[in-house]
């Protein structure tokens, strides 16, 4: 479950030392909070939702220090490209995605990161396996028409799940 919970934290902290603190403070609650901790593979889920709370507090207490964005550096992207073409498109996709509202990138990464699939994500989020369709819907919805509005072809991507 640590490495889950690492993994999650490493994707949506700016440093390996914010995601450390994220994780630690995450395995804090759930030690203060073991009477809360549900059964089996439950565990991992209800982590997740705790873990995503520590992060919302985490970023609150960045943006009161801080004024500025911290943008995923697309030299790495651009390592797994395969083409010359195939950079500058990565590069469009990470900015493209940056700029999704948060709780859209949340339900794409929830999915496309971590292969959590609804009923896991509505556990994490605290709602409904519907609500979270719905909102998966729209949110590859807003992804692709965002990427469409970059140049950026979207019938080779894959936006819909199963």
């Amino acid at each position: 479950m640590y490495e889950h919970i690492l993994g999650y934290a490493m994707r949506r902290c700016d440093s390996p030392e914010d995601a450390a603190d994220v994780v630690a403070e995450t395995f804090a609650i759930a030690w203060r909070r073991a009477d809360a901790l549900p059964p089996d593979g439950e565990a991992r889920l209800w982590l997740y939702g705790v873990a995503r709370n520590v992060l919302a507090n985490h970023r609150r207490g960045l943006a009161r220090h801080r004024h500025r964005s911290v943008e995923l550096d697309t030299d790495v992207a651009d390592l797994y490209a395969h083409s010359p073409e195939g950079s500058v498109e990565l590069g469009v996709i990470g900015r493209t995605f940056r700029e999704l509202a948060e709780d859209d990138r949340e339900l794409i990464s929830l999915v496309a990161w971590e292969g959590l699939d609804n009923g896991e994500i509505a556990k994490v989020l605290g709602c409904s396996r519907n609500a979270v369709r719905i909102r998966l819907y729209r949110a590859r919805k807003r992804f692709s028409k965002a990427l469409a509005g970059a140049g950026v072809s979207v019938s080779h991507l894959v936006v819909e799940s199963a």
